[in-house]
């Protein structure tokens, strides 16, 4: 009897003990290796997969739910016990992108960002982390042809030449071993993983300025990175809450020793994003020893607040401390393009744009929290235009044929990283990854080859309602010939392949409710879908963050349709085909399969505005 058949049968018996109610002793007698070595019974399981994704951060979980959605047979390989990330609430990091807290008005990240935001400010109004984990943990788990693993860390894969053929990794809580085989690959796991695995060429480190012509870069390359955090979260008592100070933890007397001073820790109820160390040593190897360091910086500096100084925090009590750091940079991979400061200072305007960002090059010291020993900021904020393009080039590798990449390991140089790193910029690489997978492996083709077709890469993400600057959204035949109507102002922005406000032109067609807007076709026509675009109030921060106030809606966005119905014309006659009472999401698709000579839409309510606005209404 092999390994994989005794495992199998022993936990069939131990189940039927249990359903007996009979205690259970096993035979303890390890499996012992020709070296004699013992070994666990492990049981291994393969998965066929036409995409399998590494890394279920907010980078991974967009593409393996694009790709799957595109039709493609998805495993989604996650280390963690929960999906986001940074995002998550092991790390609790705000998901920051080009509209930069909102202070860019109408540059905020749509298509499945947009989804799962809305979705959590619809049912998580008092944002809590365990809710927003379960909203990400729904989308993956009952997403059809996904199939996700968690608590499973990839350890190894399998080559044929130059291209992967599987990856497999080990499932903690079911000591498992899972080996997934796929046509595309897709590394969004932070760390880039599976480059030194497989060969493809990486980077760690920062560029010489002669290299990528970068003048902010510095004369000497180095492999000098930016840090960790880790953060803390705090909350007031209505009685004084005592702190004793850790005798491991570092002691800091003076607010001088904190970096920016006084003003730098006024606001302690979500910890600080520049008790940050790591970036001076191998944020991989050393990752043990600098969670250890951030411990004692974080403790360090609650002792300070709490009993070095008047603070104003003695009824103030910890309530939650991070252990898992949150990363901000390590691998990057080399693509067929690598993202700089010269493309992002042009404003990115590639043939091939399929993402794009906008969050200044961000570009943390490597010593820290410790630059304050130097005078040295922790971090400098570099100028960026918002938006840039972010090419397709830069999401797979320029050696091992069907691997891409998305988030932080995308293909970039150090500087540009700084900017792209941001998790807001990382989801729409990954949604833009995960479509191109799904349009490679259905064609039996590689990422590379995709890049011949990136006119269509591009309208599939548009009309997922992604955004791309200076790139509109085409529209069938029948769509832009028809005749076009409203009860009140000018219709026309709903198919000019515009779908957000873009400095002032608001590319909408504003309503109230009982307000109209119909499409006549020049002849009856196929209708499958009718699609609506519609406010989502990208004009607000619907961020999920305990960072202080950015000014959060806590509910969803006024503006937002609530009710509407979509009439069908037929016969010369106007009938209801499909009625929609409690929306909250921006992009809606509404099946219908019918022949019909127009489609109407009517606004019937909003979440409490006076009116809202429909970026887009068409057939396909």
């Amino acid at each position: 009897m092999d390994a994989t058949h005794c495992v199998g049968s022993r936990r069939h018996f131990l189940g039927a003990a249990v359903a007996a109610g009979a205690g259970l002793a096993l035979d303890a007698r390890p499996d012992i290796g020709p070296a004699g070595e013992a070994r666990l019974h492990m049981d291994t399981k393969t998965h066929e997969a036409d995409v399998c994704v590494v890394g279920g951060g907010m980078a991974g979980l967009c593409a393996a739910l694009a790709a799957a959605r595109h039709g493609a047979r998805v495993v989604l390989m996650h280390d963690r016990p929960v999906l986001g990330g940074n995002a998550s609430s092991e790390v609790r990091m705000h998901i920051c992108g080009a509209d930069r807290h909102n202070e860019i008005k109408n540059l905020r990240e749509t298509g499945l960002l947009e989804e799962i935001r809305l979705e959590n400010l619809a049912r998580n109004p008092n944002r809590n982390y365990s809710i927003w984990d379960t909203v990400l943990y729904e989308k993956a788990w009952f997403q059809k042809g996904l199939q996700v693993l968690l608590n499973c860390t990839c350890q190894s894969v399998r080559m044929d030449g130059d291209r992967l053929a599987s990856v497999t990794g080990w499932q903690l809580t079911t000591e498992t071993t899972h080996t997934v085989e796929a046509s595309i690959f897709i590394d969004a796991s932070g760390d880039g993983l599976l480059a030194p695995l497989s060969g493809a060429p990486f980077r760690i480190g920062r560029e010489a300025r002669g290299e990528f012509g970068e003048s902010l870069s510095r004369e000497v390359a180095d492999s000098k990175t930016m840090g960790m955090t880790c953060l803390f979260q705090a909350r007031p008592y209505p009685k004084p809450q005592p702190f004793k100070a850790l005798p491991w933890a570092y002691t800091f007397e003076r607010d001088e020793q904190l970096p920016y001073g006084a003003p730098g820790h006024r606001e302690f109820g979500m910890g600080y994003w520049w008790i940050e160390v790591g970036g001076e040593q191998n944020s991989i190897a050393d990752a043990e020893a600098i969670r250890h360091e951030l411990l004692r910086i974080v403790y360090g500096v609650w002792d300070h607040i709490k009993n070095r100084g008047d603070h104003g925090a003695e009824n103030w009590a910890l309530e939650w401390v991070q252990f898992l750091p949150g990363k901000r940079e390590s691998r990057r991979y080399i693509g067929d393009h690598v993202l700089s400061q010269a493309d992002i200072d042009a404003a990115g305007r590639f043939p091939d744009t399929v993402a794009y960002g906008g969050w200044p090059m961000d570009d943390h010291d490597p010593a820290g929290f410790w630059a304050v020993k130097s005078a040295r900021p922790s971090t400098t904020f570099h100028p960026a235009p918002s938006p840039y393009g972010i090419p397709y080039r830069s999401l797979y590798s320029k050696k091992v044929r069907n691997l891409m990449c998305a988030g932080r390991c995308a293909s970039a140089t150090h500087l540009a990283m700084s900017s792209t790193r941001v998790m807001g910029t990382c989801s729409v690489m990954g949604q833009a990854a995960g479509t191109a997978a799904a349009m490679a492996s259905a064609r039996s083709a590689g990422p590379r080859d995709v890049g011949d077709r990136v006119r269509e890469l591009q309208q599939t993400l548009l009309r997922d309602d992604a955004y791309l600057p200076w790139v509109p959204m085409e529209f069938r035949p029948a769509v832009k010939e028809a005749r076009l109507t409203a009860t009140r102002g000018n219709p026309e922005p709903v198919r000019d392949g515009v779908n957000r406000p873009v400095k002032d032109d608001p590319h909408a067609w504003t309503a109230r409710p009982g307000d109209s807007v119909a499409c006549e076709f020049a002849r009856p026509a196929r209708v499958e879908t009718v699609t609506l675009v519609l406010d989502s109030a990208l004009d607000r921060n619907i961020q999920m963050s305990l960072h202080g106030d950015f000014g959060q809606l806590g509910s969803l966005p006024p503006s937002m349709p609530k009710a509407f119905r979509i009439e069908g014309l037929a016969d010369g006659q106007w009938r209801t085909i499909r009625r929609v009472e409690d929306n909250y999401q921006r992009l809606v698709r509404l099946p219908v399969g019918e022949s019909l000579a127009g489609v109407r839409f009517t606004l019937d309510g909003t979440w409490g505005a006076p009116e809202s606005k429909v970026f887009a209404f068409y057939v396909e």
